[in-house]
């Protein structure tokens, strides 16, 4: 099976765009895929409890359910470090998840080492 990259900008304020990319994610481990999800800029924002539990995109699924997939399926989330200090987003934010703080040669790296990455 192939490694998926997904990475995320599009974060609460397109809840269509954000919810399509953790659905994608969350087929691609379904189908049995390595997926690992990189989300910066305003995606930061989804790794929020808050925005876990309300946010759902037109046509593309409650977020929390697609994140509780990806969770099962052994998905990794690496947040932006530098966006999530421009946005608020801190330790506490991640606690319990399988998600770290990551800078943007963590995102070079992982593009390299998988073998297709998607853009949302």
């Amino acid at each position: 099976m192939a490694k998926i990259l997904v990475h995320v900008t599009n974060g609460p304020e397109s809840p269509t765009r954000a919810a399509l990319a953790f659905l994608v994610a969350k087929s691609a481990v379904e189908e049995g895929h390595s997926v690992s999800l990189f989300l910066a800029g305003d995606a930061v924002q989804l790794i929020r409890d808050a925005v876990l539990d309300n946010l759902a995109g037109l046509g593309t699924g409650k977020l929390r359910e697609h994140f509780d997939a990806i969770v099962a399926g052994g998905g990794k989330f690496y947040i932006s470090g530098m966006s999530s200090k421009g946005r608020g987003v801190t330790d506490s934010d991640l606690s319990g998840k399988p998600a770290e703080f990551a800078l943007p040669n963590v995102l070079i790296r992982l593009s390299l080492d998988h073998d297709r990455m998607f853009t949302y």
